[in-house]
């Protein structure tokens, strides 16, 4: 699609918070800030050309590689909030997205998101076949630490499994990474998710999986804070790190 008439190199979108998108203490969960996050990147990409449909036409798409979130506080049911991003760095297969989530006009979420683009055939990363010039970075931080590889060489204990079924899946055919948030938010003590006690989310994405692939989860607890691991047969596959609010 050509460049939307609209773009900007800095979006700012509002976006309700409705009930499907909450806890049943009307709060956001954490997987739908993750995905109202990456729908503001999505519709970015739609007005400067390079969405997932621009990109097919090289059989190319983006994947999330890593993304970093601080969280001061949670959204409520009703509320309007308005999400802001804006690419730092664009180079080749590699490009790093921030994300800021505002609550009337206070910041209450920061993000970063490192993303490659990969060859959907191949399955292997390629530089980007779309002219991205029109896209102004901005050297302009929206977490205090940038993205990180996730340090997950623990005792780990297995405290899952999970065949992947079609509500896993995504465009690109393969589990989103969200979902993996999921799986493993499904083990944390409820009352850490309603209670808003956490404080950020590290993930690390690493290996795709496909329908009906098996998935091992593994947790390690380190004072209070917990790193889950999810293997695709003996390979690492995704990593969350979550820290918690001191309290």
């Amino acid at each position: 699609m050509p460049i939307s008439t609209n773009f900007t190199s800095i979006l700012e979108q509002e976006q309700e918070i409705t009930f499907l998108h909450c806890y049943p203490n009307g709060y956001l969960k954490y997987t739908d800030l993750c995905n109202l996050l990456q729908l503001t990147a999505g519709l970015h990409a739609d007005l400067g050309g390079i969405s997932f449909t621009d990109m097919q036409a090289f059989n190319q798409a983006w994947v999330m590689s890593r993304m970093r979130l601080e969280i001061k506080k949670l959204p409520k049911w009703r509320d309007v909030v308005t999400i802001k991003t804006w690419i730092k760095t664009l180079e080749n297969s590699r490009s790093v997205r921030c994300l800021e989530m505002y609550l009337n006009d206070e910041k209450i979420v920061g993000c970063e998101t490192f993303w490659a683009v990969i060859n959907t055939q191949s399955r292997r990363p390629e530089a980007l076949a779309l002219p991205h010039e029109h896209f102004e970075k901005f050297d302009t931080n929206a977490t205090r630490v940038p993205t990180k590889k996730i340090d997950s060489s623990f005792n780990l204990t297995t405290i899952g499994k999970r065949k992947v079924v079609l509500s896993d899946l995504d465009v690109v055919n393969h589990v989103n990474n969200v979902k993996y948030m999921e799986w493993c938010l499904d083990f944390e003590n409820p009352k850490k998710l309603l209670n808003q006690e956490i404080a950020t989310l590290d993930i690390n994405f690493i290996k795709e999986f496909n329908w009906n692939e098996e998935a091992i989860i593994y947790k390690e607890e380190i004072n209070q804070n917990a790193i889950y691991s999810i293997y695709k047969e003996d390979k690492l596959a995704y990593t969350l790190e979550i820290t918690t609010k001191n309290t």
